[in-house]
């Protein structure tokens, strides 16, 4: 399975990435097996979020710029407001990265 490696720059995935340099510095770890737990985190991500999360949010907002590149969007949002079927969060600003997850299958 092919995967993005979009969330490694989440919170998470910075954090992981954060403590396998310090182990790789340290010696605790070769930089191969950190590599590979990374390539694995970017599969649970995927995974994850493909089987696991069910709930749908709506965003409005205002598009203060958008791009599309290599079959990536990116869209900033102002004043943006997600809302599910509980809650409505407002936000300043927002960065949307969305990719074709047909990608991942071929």
């Amino acid at each position: 399975m092919a995967t993005f490696e979009l969330y490694r720059r989440s919170t998470i995935g910075m954090c992981l990435t954060e403590t396998l340099d310090e182990m790789v510095s340290s010696g605790t770890l070769s930089p191969e097996l950190a590599i590979q737990v990374l390539v694995q985190f970017d599969k649970s991500m995927t995974e994850a979020l493909e089987n696991q999360v069910k709930s749908k949010v709506s965003i409005k907002g205002h598009l203060h710029t958008y791009r599309f590149c290599d079959n990536v969007w990116t869209f900033i949002l102002t004043e943006a407001s997600f809302k599910n079927e509980e809650t409505t969060e407002q936000v300043g600003k927002v960065k949307i990265v969305a990719c074709d997850s047909k990608l991942l299958s071929q």
